[in-house]
């Protein structure tokens, strides 16, 4: 009786752990299964791929585990083949090497394939858009160089247009993600990195630091407000004939730590974000100068 009241205890504890663990993101967006442009779709079905065959192996894992406890458990009258002098088994050896090497092989090449694609444009028959992006400390920049305007914590795109999104950092190490558009891309002093993005919805589409960069980091959050080509086109010409200009000293006090709303300029400093990159290290490293050349002769 004590033995079957403990029993009974182990099993409604363990489902409740697991209720819990089923239930614990309820009510919440998980905003990387709401792709809104061909990047995030692509970068699901890798998701996807790597949650199925990481099933193949942990589900029979799971039940022939339980199969085992219970097939040779030590009880009176269990019948279960006992073998102490078993040693080898060609076929079981096969098996479990087999498998993880198809796994790997199948993920590695999906992986390598899927990441050179994702390095590109996803429509190159379409002209991008392209955006410079620096993280602050604790915000984040945004130049439109064939707009010239700027824009702090918040950026707006047009739909079924590639964008270009150029990144560096002036400040701590940091990563810029919009997860419903597409995975992360760090930003780092010195360097400039370059991430592809598209929305194929008009919405407003959350962005934030992946980065842990001090007291200020629940502040890294941004919008991403993806819209039709004409409106985006009018929202451009409202900021370039009614924001205020950035001036050089205004940049430098964007520079310091703080936190900001959101902001927009109709103008900024020339070059400034190249000569950022440049003052933050990268005129020292001879391959990052050749490919923020590269990235800036496209523009």
């Amino acid at each position: 009786m004590h033995r079957s009241s403990r029993w009974k205890s182990i099993t409604a504890l363990m489902a409740g752990v697991g209720a819990a663990l089923l239930t614990a993101g309820c009510g919440e967006e998980i905003r990387v299964f709401q792709p809104a442009g061909p990047v995030a779709r692509s970068e699901l079905q890798l998701i996807w791929l790597q949650m199925g065959l990481t099933a193949v192996v942990i589900i029979p894992v799971i039940l022939l585990l339980a199969w085992i406890v219970i097939r040779y458990r030590n009880k009176p009258g269990n019948r279960a083949v006992y073998q102490p002098d078993f040693a080898e088994s060609r076929t079981l050896e096969f098996i479990w090497w087999a498998i993880p090497i198809v796994i790997v092989g199948i993920l590695g090449g999906v992986t390598l394939h899927k990441t050179y694609a994702l390095a590109q444009s996803p429509q190159p028959d379409k002209t991008p858009l392209k955006i410079e992006v620096m993280s602050l400390n604790w915000k984040w920049l945004f130049f439109y160089p064939d707009q010239k305007i700027a824009t702090v914590n918040y950026a707006e795109i047009p739909t079924d247009r590639p964008v270009q999104f150029v990144l560096t950092a002036n400040g701590p190490m940091n990563a810029f993600w919009v997860p419903n558009l597409g995975g992360m891309q760090y930003t780092m002093p010195g360097m400039a990195t370059s991430l592809w993005l598209q929305a194929d919805q008009a919405g407003e589409y959350y962005g934030h630091g992946g980065n842990f960069t001090g007291p200020g980091f629940t502040q890294m959050q941004f919008r991403v407000v993806a819209k039709p080509e004409s409106d985006f086109e009018a929202w451009v010409r409202q900021v370039a004939n009614g924001a205020p200009d950035m001036s050089r000293g205004e940049y430098d006090k964007l520079v310091q730590p703080g936190t900001l709303g959101e902001l927009s300029f109709s103008s900024y400093p020339d070059g400034i974000f190249e000569q950022t990159v440049m003052d933050e290290g990268g005129k020292y490293m001879e391959h990052d100068r050749k490919m923020l050349e590269n990235m800036m002769s496209h523009s």
